[in-house]
Order: C-alpha cells, then structure tokens, then sequence
C-alpha cells in the first residue's frame, strides 16, 4: 500500500492513537540506540587510539556525516515505508550492538586494520541512523499535520538523547561494559523492529519473513549479549597474551590485571602501569630521592598511583604521620584494598591507619583550601589524552605550588627521556614556568626502559646520604647517577605545556606514535 492510498487525518478529539503513541516511543528507542552507538564508538577510538579530543571529534563529525548522508537517501524510500523501517532497524540492530564487539575483537586480530573498521562501521551505522527518523516522521504523517509531527518527533528524539548521554557514563558503561551496552541497545533497536512488524503487520506483503528475521536477530544478539564475557575474554587474552585475572569497566577507564610470565601486570586502557617482576625499580625511584632528601617528611600525599605502591615505599619512612592518597577511580582504590593477592603486592599499605583515600579529581583537590604537605609524589598516566593532560599543564603545577612546604619536595613521574625526549623536557620547562625548581633524573625500568622523573621544589634539590632499609634497586652510592642525563636524553628546547594549547599531548602522541609505528 502507498502513501497516496492514506489519507492525512486531520487532528479531531479522539486525542492520540496507539499507532501513534507507539511510534513516538519508538523515535525515543532509536534516539538513544543512535547516541548509544555513537559514543561507543567515540570512547573505544580514545581508548584504544589515544587523544580523547581528536578521536571524539573525528567519530562525531564522521557519524553526522554518514547520518545527514542517511536522511538524503531516505527520498529514494516511497513505497513500503512501514517494511523499510522495519529492516533498517533489524540492521541497525546487529551493526550498531555488535559494533563494541567487532571493535574489540579487530583490535586483537587484526590491529592494522582497526582504524579502516572503526570508520567503515560509523559510516554504516550513522547512515542507516540517519534513515531511521526520516521514515518514522512519513509513516506519521499520515495522522499527524506537520507541525505537531516536527515538534512531537523531535521532542522525543532530543529526550532520548539525552537519557542516554547520562546514563552511558555513569551506569551503563560502569555495570554493562561497552560490549554489553551496546548489544543491549541493538536488542532495544530489534524490539522497535518487532513491535513496527506488530502494528502494520496488515500492511507487510512478507509478514513471515519480517518475523523470521525479528526473531533471527533478537536470538543472535540476546545470545551474544549472555556470551559477552566470552568475547571480552577472547579479545583481551589474545591483546594482553598473559591469563587474565580481574578485568573491570569504571566511568574512567578499561582495568586488567594479567598474571604470566612477569607475574601480575597492570593495564589501564591497553597501557602498561606497573609489572610485578620490576615494579620496585620504578616505585623506589619515584619515591626515594625526595622523600629521602627531605629528611624527616611527616605529612605526604600521593596524587594519582592508585594501586597503593607509592604509598608502600613513602610508608618505609617511620616519621610518616599521614598519607592522603588522591585517586580519581575508587575501583581502583578498592580493588588494591580488598583484592587478596593485589593488596600483597603493596603490602596491603592502603589499609594502613595512616593512609586515607579521597576518591576525586586531583585538579580540584589542589583547587580547594588545605593542608601543605612535606612531599608530594605524582604518579599519573602518561598523558595520552587532554583529560590526562591538563594534569601536566602549568595550571596544575601552580596549584601543586600552593599545596607545598617552603622545604617540601614534589616528584612527578614524566614519561621516557630517550623515547619521548621533547615530552619530558615540556614538563621540566612547565615546572619551571611557575617558579619552582626542576631536578630531573632517570631510572632504567625494563618493562619501560629508560624512564623519567622530575623532582619540583622551592629550595635546590640536595641528594641524600641514606635511603630506608628494604631496597631491591637504589643505593646512596649509584643514586647519583640517576642525575646524569647522556647525550641522547640531554635537554633540548621545549614549549610550556599550557591549559589552553596542551602542546604535550600532540608531542607526545608523535614521540610514542614513531615507536609504535615501528
């Protein structure tokens, strides 16, 4: 049946039909499957690519492309709107849930082509999103006058969008995972499918083969959406190499932890944290030099390191009175507190009385009014992205400034100066930039090779007579060879690494991007 054969109803005081309740619900449905898909595919690029802001944008702007592209093709639809509807939404279905999955998996198997599939996958799904809204408004049109149509339809379409947006960081994401997120909402698009094959079920010329396929594709992805931890476990065995032994989603990153041949190895985002075998090499350079050069610390924060490592090696030190460790992701925290064989590996240091956590932003815990401390040791990521990076910018380093003694010592762990050489010199000009004295040094970690510190003060750095008992790798006689930079790493002329330019993350996606190039 045609367009032509159904004449536009004029509004009366029947009110709202069920057709046309049920086809409003349904542009909400497909609104937020679309975002759903959209941000998926947006949070696994800066994930698995790094650079959060270009991988954001790019996603974005290609999926409104392949969407504006969709809604252009949806004049070639006259005839059978009801039926192309219903086998766009079944195909939006399986591409758009399944696409954290294929993601997932291709970036195991096939990493050279990661990047191809990631756009082909956006192009294809925006396109048939971009379908979707222009046929359900023609199917409309037929009982409602346009300008209750535009304004009822879009309504539900921005309300749709905006649950989903809420709802993706904060619960879906955290209890789902991306891969059941996503096959969940391809399941919500193949129930749009079913419940569109119900109500113009007398208007299908192929009702049964309309049924058949509803029922193929709820039954593909329902039973991928049970199997999900398979796919994960899959992906991941085959990424990491090593058995995995905890793996988690929080609203902040990807955590895994594998157990192999290096023992437990941390990951956050598919990068390398910490490997048990020599972890001890990179936590005591991180923490010794200045908490042994200041003498008697009392007071210590430690801002980011969630896995309670610093805070093991800062507890060595019996004049501790406290230590407030600063971490952004409370899964973390929790998980190096309560994890049996985890907690071991920092010497259960986070149960310590005197550690206290604060799960919050270390850029707004530096903004608000408290204690000065005697060190403060800061051990973020490296910074991949600008959300990691405006913890590397002059802003922060002028708020670590105020939170610091007049004698006090700030650590700051600082990529590799033989890899990323240009990088770790931008932080020790963005120290400086601020007022603070920089005493940069390096350590050899194998897991990491040649990597880098940097020690920010007031007064000049004096390097110390003595170290705790405990050591595996520092000694009074070969710290001072940590000081002394080769020709390869010497210092070569930087840009400060400001809040509004980020020149850091750009450099350092170039530096690192060689290196994995090769």
């Amino acid at each position: 049946m045609s367009d032509a054969a159904l004449p536009a109803r004029t509004p009366d005081a029947r009110g709202p039909q069920p057709v046309e309740i049920a086809l409003l619900a349904s542009v909400f449905v497909v609104a937020a499957c679309g975002l759903v898909y959209e941000l998926s595919a947006a949070a696994l690029s800066s994930y698995l690519l790094g650079d959060s802001v270009l991988q954001f944008s790019t996603i974005i702007g290609t999926y409104l492309f392949a969407m504006g592209v969709g809604s252009w093709l949806s004049r070639y639809f006259d005839r059978q709107l009801p039926a192309h509807f219903l086998r766009i939404e079944l195909l939006v279905a399986l591409i758009g849930g399944a696409l954290p999955a294929i993601l997932f998996l291709a970036n195991a198997y096939v990493p050279g082509a990661f990047r191809l599939l990631l756009y082909g996958l956006v192009v294809v799904v925006g396109t048939l999103v971009g379908l979707e809204i222009p046929l359900v408004m023609r199917i409309l049109k037929r009982n409602i006058v346009l300008k209750d149509l535009v304004s009822q339809v879009l309504t539900f379409d921005y309300l749709g969008a905006l649950a989903v947006s809420v709802a993706f960081p904060l619960i879906l994401v955290p209890q789902l995972g991306m891969i059941r997120t996503g096959l969940l909402f391809g399941v919500m698009n193949a129930a749009v499918a079913v419940w569109a094959l119900w109500l113009f079920r007398h208007e299908l010329r192929r009702a049964g083969a309309h049924a058949v396929a509803c029922f193929l594709t709820l039954a593909a992805l329902i039973g991928a959406f049970w199997g999900a931890d398979h796919i994960t476990t899959l992906a991941e065995d085959k990424f990491y190499q090593d058995r995995i032994v905890f793996s988690a989603s929080s609203p902040y990153q990807r955590i895994v932890v594998t157990r192999g041949a290096l023992g437990h190895r941390l990951f956050l985002n598919g990068n390398l944290q910490f490997a048990e075998r020599d972890e001890y090499r990179y936590h005591e350079a991180l923490v010794h030099p200045a908490m042994a050069a200041h003498g008697a610390p009392k007071k210590v924060a430690v801002l980011g390191g969630g896995d309670g490592m610093a805070v093991r090696e800062i507890l060595k030190y019996p004049s501790v009175e406290s230590v407030t460790l600063v971490e952004l992701d409370p899964n973390m925290t929790q998980l190096f507190t309560t994890h049996e064989t985890l907690a071991a590996l920092n010497g259960h240091a986070l149960s310590s009385p005197k550690v206290k956590v604060v799960n919050t932003d270390a850029f707004q815990w530096l903004q608000q009014e408290g204690d000065t401390f005697d060190v403060i040791v800061v051990d973020f990521p490296d910074p991949t992205n600008f959300a990691i990076g405006k913890l590397y910018t002059n802003s922060f380093y002028a708020l670590l400034d105020r939170r610091l003694s007049a004698s006090g010592y700030a650590v700051i762990q600082t990529t590799s100066p033989l890899v990323a050489r240009k990088s770790y010199w931008t932080v020790a000009s963005t120290i400086e930039s601020v007022g603070l004295k920089a005493t940069p040094y390096h350590a050899h970690v194998p897991s990491f090779g040649e990597w880098g510190y940097i020690i920010a003060s007031h007064r000049p750095y004096r390097q110390p007579d003595a170290l705790p008992g405990g050591m595996r790798f520092l000694t009074p006689a070969t710290l001072p060879l940590m000081f002394d930079f080769p020709l390869d790493m010497a210092r070569v002329p930087t840009e400060v690494n400001r809040l509004s330019n980020q020149t850091l993350v750009t450099t350092y996606e170039q530096e690192w991007g060689k290196v994995m190039a090769h």
